[in-house]
């Protein structure tokens, strides 16, 4: 994946980096909460709404940029909603042509009674910008908390998340039919680069800990089931790393519009789906009983990572619309996977979402 400026990254890493992972560890026990100071820290950099065009009040910058910053808050365990702001509520105000700032936000997607079961940050943002149904068709509104029911709804992690519900009719604008699936594939690439983020900083954790931990006169990394359990977590994560920075790179040309978007992105939320479970079983077996005590950081990482893999669609959902297209479409593996028949994809993902 192109590289992205490194004074900018820099400066993402100081920001989501100004409390370390053990300075978190309350999160553990307290659950997560939005830190104001953090996010109006961020709004003055202008990566709050990063990829919002500069003539919307954004920074203008691409899913390059953003995937850096979401990689670096989530190897920090600095949870925020960046997802929600930037990538979802920002590009949906600005698809329905509303007014847009950078106040915290997150997206709900109603069914046709109003009510959505899962929404992420919810109760801890202050505008939730909603896609309903009104006569027919889709509509977009961008609504105080304070207009809809909010229940919380608990998660491994502590990470905030609520069900929504809306009585009534919403009165908003119009978007195209085909909005609602684009909110689908772009939460789920963020989550997407989120989990790498996390699982990369899994690989630092369990190479500093076999390294300084010391059993039967050796460090653990001397031992060779140890180096096993190590590497398979260093592998599993390079190949959902390599398959979100292809999803990532499209995004970054396409905006997910490609021929091959959704296609990229259901492959990067597999790759990052069936690594997320070695990748936790492993370090957890490397860290053995003090990894799962609130006291190690180890859960500041492997927790959310349970969490975002069944958000905006879980592994066998991704997994289902795979195999779904392989079997709709004449061609091989091979050429479903270069692009080839992967416009096939996108008629199987239309289905599913309707």
């Amino acid at each position: 994946m192109n590289t992205i400026d490194p004074d900018l990254l820099q400066v993402m890493r100081d920001v989501v980096r100004s409390r370390g992972l053990i300075d978190r560890l309350d999160q553990g026990v307290d659950g997560i909460r939005l830190e104001g100071a953090q996010w109006h820290q961020l709004q003055e950099l202008g990566l709050a709404t990063l990829t919002l065009p500069e003539e919307h009040g954004g920074s203008g910058a691409s899913w390059l940029e953003s995937a850096a910053l979401l990689r670096e808050a989530a190897a920090a365990a600095a949870h925020l909603p960046l997802v929600e702001t930037d990538l979802l509520a920002a590009w949906l105000l600005r698809e329905a042509d509303l007014p847009v700032d950078d106040r915290p936000r997150t997206v709900a997607v109603l069914d046709e009674s109003g009510h959505s079961p899962l929404v992420p940050w919810a109760g801890e943002v202050e505008r939730i910008v909603v896609l309903a149904h009104a006569d027919g068709r889709r509509v977009v509104a961008d609504l105080d908390p304070s207009d809809v029911d909010i229940e919380p709804v608990a998660s491994r992690s502590g990470l905030p998340r609520s069900s929504v519900r809306v009585t009534g009719t919403v009165d908003g604008t119009p978007v195209d039919d085909g909005t609602e699936t684009q909110i689908l594939l772009r939460g789920a690439l963020g989550r997407a680069v989120q989990s790498v983020g996390a699982m990369e900083r899994i690989v630092e954790l369990c190479v500093e800990h076999t390294t300084v931990r010391v059993q039967f006169g050796r460090p653990l990394c001397k031992f060779q089931s140890v180096q096993n359990l190590v590497s398979d977590i260093a592998a599993e994560t390079a190949l959902a790393r390599s398959a979100v920075d292809a999803a990532v790179t499209d995004a970054a040309i396409t905006d997910l519009a490609g021929p091959s978007s959704a296609f990229r992105v259901a492959v990067a939320r597999s790759c990052v789906g069936h690594a997320s479970s070695t990748v936790i079983r492993n370090a957890h077996q490397v860290h053995g009983a003090i990894g799962t005590t609130v006291e190690h950081p180890l859960q500041l990482l492997t927790l959310p990572l349970l969490d975002w893999r069944n958000e905006f669609g879980g592994v066998r959902f991704w997994d289902r619309l795979l195999g779904s297209t392989l079997r709709a479409t004449s061609g091989s593996v091979w050429e479903l996977a270069t692009g080839a028949t992967s416009a096939e994809f996108d008629k199987v993902l239309m289905e599913a979402s309707r």
